[in-house]
């Protein structure tokens, strides 16, 4: 008898080429709704999709909302009219890899060039001088470290950052949270998964950023996350970073707070963001 690893592999062939021929599921009518709301830019060739909302009157605030791994802008629809309710402008972008972005293959996707396709972002929206508040999640916290990296690294040219918000992940760990809704069976998985490396290597880099910077720091935290494990993940954060403020969500919410718990979510953002 053949070996049972030599009969997976032989059964997993045909199977993975089967799969990679079927066409992705249809959209359903909040993720058409999604897109119809938005646009497109263009960076080195590539088609970055992008949402970008008029909000609050007399408000001069913008924010710019960077999704996780493995999903998309869509991770903010739910906070989205209250996001637009405080501010003056809020701005979401699908990564490069990511939802209704393109999906070059092969490709050599990194953090830094999804920090610069955020940079090509605010040019292309003419807000390269205005200070902008970052709300990041997951894979979006490395970009919004790597941003923070360059403040630090080239102030005079980049005043991009006023406050930074994020939503879980910052000190560099395996994602384990899956989410299938946007992201098409095309993508190289492996490409992306790539980021997972790069934290490693430039974690001196990227948790530097957060340690030296003078911008306002918050976590928005769910104790049942099972990426940041509780109570050892927050005590970890509170002695590398103890300048930042903390919100500690219900007991019962996890790696998803901005899906799992949007009002209380948005209340501890909203209180950040006021204190100032």
């Amino acid at each position: 008898m053949k070996e049972w690893w030599v009969q997976v592999g032989l059964l997993s062939v045909p199977l993975l080429a089967v799969y990679l021929h079927i066409p992705p599921p249809k959209l359903s009518p909040a993720l058409l709704s999604w897109r119809s709301s938005g646009g497109y830019f263009t960076y080195k060739n590539q088609n970055i999709f992008y949402r970008d909302s008029t909000g609050a009157v007399g408000s001069s605030d913008i924010v710019v909302l960077l999704h996780g791994f493995p999903t998309s802008s869509y991770d903010w629809c739910k906070i989205w009219e209250g996001l637009t309710q405080r501010f003056h402008r809020v701005i979401a972008l699908d990564f490069v890899g990511f939802g209704f972005s393109d999906k070059p293959r092969p490709h050599r996707y990194s953090i830094f060039e999804q920090a610069s396709i955020v940079e090509g972002l605010v040019r292309h929206l003419g807000l390269r001088r205005q200070r902008i508040n970052l709300l990041s999640h997951d894979y979006g916290d490395t970009v919004a470290q790597e941003l923070l990296h360059r403040s630090l690294q080239w102030r005079c040219r980049f005043h991009l950052v006023s406050r930074v918000c994020i939503a879980l992940r910052t000190i560099p760990r395996l994602c384990s949270s899956w989410r299938h809704h946007v992201l098409p069976h095309t993508t190289f998985l492996s490409s992306i998964l790539q980021y997972i490396n790069q934290r490693k290597k430039h974690r001196d880099r990227w948790v530097g950023a957060l340690m030296s910077t003078s911008v306002p720091l918050h976590l928005i935290y769910g104790p049942l996350d099972p990426v940041n494990p509780h109570p050892e993940f927050l005590q970890l954060y509170k002695k590398v970073l103890p300048m930042s403020t903390v919100s500690v969500l219900d007991d019962h919410i996890s790696h998803y707070p901005q899906l799992e718990d949007p009002t209380g979510f948005l209340n501890a953002y909203l209180n950040f963001i006021n204190s100032f």
